[in-house]
């Protein structure tokens, strides 16, 4: 008798095993597919850290539009083409509009701000910035006066080469990076200004390193890095500079505060704050307030210059196009006047060079990292809550179902055969869905006004022949920047 129940319970537990067995290997079957994982170490011996974008690029030449690898013990669902980005993140929206878990910035900013924070502090922070951009009428001068303004002393400092080759990467970032805190700070910087060059070389240091691959293996294991040395360390210190930068203005912002007449967004934040003053559960603080402000200093000085400095290159390397542009410009512009946002209707060329650079440039290939705020479905496949979700914006942008060429810089692909501007829905640069980018009317207004008034002023030249003007981006890079080159501009 002693046998026999002994024999059923060891029967029972091996029943038991291989049920949980069973029904483990069945969740995971209907896990995307992706390379087999390793125990602990997931896929990090079988991806290119050196290359991420073209390793997640790869994933979907193999395992199709929706798949799956394990960094660690971490699962991230890599997305591939326009369609499974747009039913994610549009169709499915609520399940996938989470920020993911980005290690660095979530030691440096702690949860707080728009841009890396989820739940009921995104949405209010998210609503707020939106509003408070939108509404940017207040004072005498309205955002395009400050653009056109902006783009009248970058001309200066163009003029003040003489002609000369210049590298003119930091004087496009300090043109735009001006208007973002025109919008913060209600301040313009002199192109001298230490401090501001300062702010300025802190932000592109932290891109920098926040893109590299050392950003991806040091999400690995986070708390164990930070006892060793390394460049994460670097951007731990470039926030603390820069909270003490934005520190600063927002007590200069208190002392001199009219409630009757914001000047900018810290105005509206602070009036804000003192009007939730009661609410013990408010998101209106000064830590979210500092936060949102490096974010959108951050994002604006990175994110148009970059587009403007490739946008330069590719018209040195195409000057057919540039030529193109400049007879638009003065057919419908002239040179009497500062072109305005209201030209760009009669200018459907010039648009669609805009949106081929911006399609072409694909500076942020990866797009900035999802998660699932709740298990879901997508096309067949589980994805477990907390899911990691890359859309991959460079195969949305060089979709072939959308883009006839999408390896080569065409403008025609955003001309009908009346030669407007056709519009194309995969054209998504600042993503899509809830959680696409906050500055999108703002960066399509500073790019269309800059670069118009630096063709309408100058012409450029370079020291390559064409042939030699190579447009792919630097390698290896979590983004995509333009690679260096010097330029020349003589007045029209």
């Amino acid at each position: 008798m002693e046998l026999s129940w002994i024999g059923t319970l060891i029967l029972l537990f091996f029943v038991t095993i291989l049920v949980t067995v069973w029904t483990r290997r069945n969740r995971q079957s209907t896990l995307p597919p992706g390379p087999t994982p390793l125990p602990l170490l997931g896929n990090i011996l079988q991806i290119n850290f050196k290359d991420l974008v073209h390793a997640f690029v790869q994933l979907g030449s193999r395992y199709g539009p929706v798949s799956m690898v394990h960094l660690g013990r971490k699962k991230v669902l890599v997305l591939n083409g326009y369609d499974v980005v747009r039913e994610a993140f549009v169709d499915k929206g609520e399940a996938f509009n989470d920020r993911a878990e980005l290690a660095m910035a979530d030691i440096a900013f702690k949860g707080y701000g728009v841009l890396f924070s989820n739940g009921e502090r995104w949405k209010q922070m998210r609503r707020f910035t939106l509003s408070t951009l939108r509404n940017f009428g207040m004072g005498k001068r309205s955002l395009e006066e400050r653009v056109q303004e902006e783009a009248k002393c970058l001309a200066e400092e163009f003029q003040k080469k003489g002609g000369a080759p210049f590298d003119p990467t930091y004087l496009l970032s300090l043109a735009v990076s001006n208007i973002v805190c025109s919008i913060v700070f209600n301040e313009r910087f002199d192109y001298e200004d230490e401090e501001f060059l300062s702010m300025l070389a802190l932000i592109k240091e932290t891109f920098r390193i926040v893109t590299s691959p050392w950003a991806q293996i040091f999400a690995l294991a986070p708390r164990l890095f930070m006892y060793f040395p390394g460049t994460h360390h670097t951007v731990f210190r470039n926030f603390d500079k820069m909270t003490e930068f934005v520190m600063k203005k927002i007590r200069m912002h208190e002392a001199t505060l009219d409630e009757n007449c914001p000047r900018d967004y810290i105005d509206c934040f602070l009036i804000k704050m003192r009007e939730e003053k009661d609410n013990l559960n408010t998101e209106f603080n000064f830590k979210n307030l500092i936060v949102n402000a490096i974010n959108l200093f951050f994002a604006g000085a990175e994110t148009s210059g970059t587009t403007l400095r490739y946008s330069l290159l590719i018209l040195l390397k195409y000057p057919d196009v540039r030529k193109k542009i400049q007879e638009e410009i003065d057919c419908v512009i002239g040179q009497s006047r500062c072109p305005s946002v209201e030209d760009k209707i009669n200018m459907p060329y010039t648009d669609a060079v805009i949106h081929e650079v911006q399609r072409f440039a694909d500076i942020v290939p990866l797009g900035l990292p999802h998660a699932t705020s709740q298990d879901t479905n997508l096309r067949g496949y589980h994805i477990p809550k907390g899911t990691t979700v890359f859309p991959m914006l460079t195969t949305v942008l060089k979709d072939k179902k959308y883009f006839r060429n999408p390896q080569m810089f065409d403008p025609q692909h955003f001309l009908d055969d009346e030669g407007k501007l056709k519009k194309i829905d995969a054209f998504i640069p600042f993503s899509v869905g809830k959680r696409i980018c906050l500055g999108e009317s703002l960066a399509r207004m500073e790019i269309f006004l800059f670069l118009t008034y630096i063709l309408q002023m100058f012409d450029l030249q370079c020291n390559m022949n064409t042939e030699e003007i190579d447009i792919s981006p630097v390698p290896n890079s979590g983004s995509f920047i333009p690679r260096p080159y010097m330029i020349s501009m003589s007045q029209r």
